[in-house]
C-alpha cells in the first residue's frame, strides 16, 4: 500500500476510537439520576468550603 492509504486508515481509526471514548463518557454521564448529581454537587461545595477554611 502507499503511504497515503496508511495515513487515511490511521485517521479513520483515530476518529472511530475518539467516538467510542466520547460515547462511553456520555453513557456514564447519563447514568446518574438528578438526585445523585445534586448530592455530588453539594458534597463538592462542602469540600470546597472546608478547604477554604483550613
Amino acid at each position: 500500500m502507499r503511504w497515503w492509504k496508511w495515513l487515511g486508515l490511521a485517521g479513520i481509526m483515530g476518529v472511530a476510537a475518539t467516538g467510542a471514548v466520547i460515547a462511553r463518557a456520555e453513557r456514564r454521564r447519563r447514568a446518574y439520576t438528578p438526585e445523585e448529581i445534586r448530592a455530588r454537587l453539594h458534597e463538592r461545595v462542602e469540600q470546597a468550603h472546608r478547604t477554604q477554611q483550613a
